[in-house]
């Protein structure tokens, strides 16, 4: 049985160095569609005033005719959408995932899905790895919301060549899909010869003793956690699942029933998304014992990326915990009643917390509860 990286997956040779490219998944999102529209004169593009923010202002470059600047009214774009996609057209309606399908949930419910319209809806922003923008524009609950949807094809990438391959391949497909990115730059891994197709899950890594299931951005961290537990002589089988819905179901159980246990990894709500849709799979086949990395039923916070996603309980270290917890399980072993990995996140996260409020403290003046001086004198310096 072999054991380590999958030589058929063609990722990067420099996996786990320092010097990997950092690039944002927003990134593939707007090469795609400037190769999208070349392949396709019927491919049009409609922005809810983030042109620069979703990438979506590369194709306004090649193809201004066929670019469409919506403004913020993200409802009116689902729905002027839908018309072009009933008339022929292939749009793509690009903002943030908070606002879309956040905001304009009900119109692609009534006016896409509803009418099996060809629209391609994109989600940037998604995740708490945004940073600083905050809970508002954290979108941790885009996947549960167009899983529900009939007829939705529900799609997370996890670098910014997938993200750019799915544009891509949801382009030439019938039928509505909702592509989900981000923002912060997050390592490339993947490459142009990389397996990808709509549907189908991908075995990254091959192992024996417990599968890891991951979408998004966390696949790389999924990937540095199968590494730590090797060290620990845990072979973890990795798995990037960037299509939620449909799901990969026969992929994914015939990998646990070689490992007997799995960990879901997603910057996602625990609720709702590939946790979920890996749990259904489970209760309707094979339930064995099962881990869910995500965001524990929480909104997210103002901050820097790399923070948030340690404070959630996100990277590698927690995966690895969720990895033995899900093993010892398997084995029949007595496991705590709160996993270790969501205290160990909580803990970190009061941690962060310190740190952030003694750092903004030693700049604030004394008036302000701080230690800089008093008020006036700061003024007088800053002149």
């Amino acid at each position: 049985m072999p054991f380590g990286i999958n030589p058929k997956a063609k990722l990067v040779k420099n996996l786990f160095a320092a010097d990997i490219e950092l690039k944002p998944t927003r990134d593939g999102y707007g090469l795609g569609l400037v190769d999208a529209g070349k392949k396709d004169a019927k491919v049009v593009v409609l922005c809810a005033d983030l042109s620069e923010s979703t990438r979506s202002h590369w194709f306004k470059k090649e193809f201004p005719a066929r670019f469409v600047q919506i403004g913020v009214s993200e409802q009116s774009m689902a729905a002027i959408a839908s018309g072009l996609a009933l008339a022929g057209k292939v749009p793509f309606i690009s903002s943030y995932a908070g606002f879309s399908p956040g905001r304009n949930w009900e119109q692609i419910r009534t006016t896409i899905t509803l009418n099996d319209a060809n629209v391609k809806v994109a989600g940037a922003h998604a995740g708490v790895s945004v940073g600083p923008d905050g809970a508002t524009h954290q979108m941790t609950e885009d996947l549960a919301l167009m899983r529900t949807l009939p007829n939705m094809v529900v799609l997370a990438p996890c670098d910014m060549q997938e993200t750019k391959k799915a544009t891509v391949a949801v382009a030439g497909v019938y039928g509505p899909h909702y592509l989900r990115f981000g923002r912060e730059k997050s390592p490339v891994f993947t490459t142009p010869a990389t397996p990808f197709k709509i549907g189908r899950a991908e075995i990254f890594r091959f192992g024996r003793d417990v599968t890891i299931v991951a979408c998004g951005i966390l696949v790389h961290e999924a990937l540095k956690a199968a590494e730590e537990l090797r060290k620990k002589g845990i072979e973890a089988e990795v798995i990037d699942s960037h299509t939620i819905k449909p799901l990969d179901a026969k992929t994914i159980l015939a990998s646990i029933a070689k490992t007997g246990c799995v960990v879901t990894v997603e910057e996602h709500q625990v609720d709702g998304g590939l946790g979920a849709a890996v749990a259904e799979a489970l209760g309707a086949a094979r339930p064995v014992p099962l881990e869910r990395i995500g965001v524990q039923n929480r909104y997210g916070e103002s901050g820097e990326p790399i923070m948030l996603l340690e404070a959630f309980g996100l990277t590698s270290p927690y995966i690895a915990m969720a990895a033995r917890r899900a093993t010892a399980r398997k084995a029949g072993k007595k496991v705590s009643e709160v996993p270790d990995y969501m205290a160990a996140a909580e803990r970190r996260a009061v941690e962060l917390k310190k740190q952030v409020i003694s750092e903004a403290l030693s700049r604030a003046p004394r008036e302000w509860g701080g230690k800089k001086g008093n008020i006036k004198d700061l003024i007088k310096k800053s002149k």
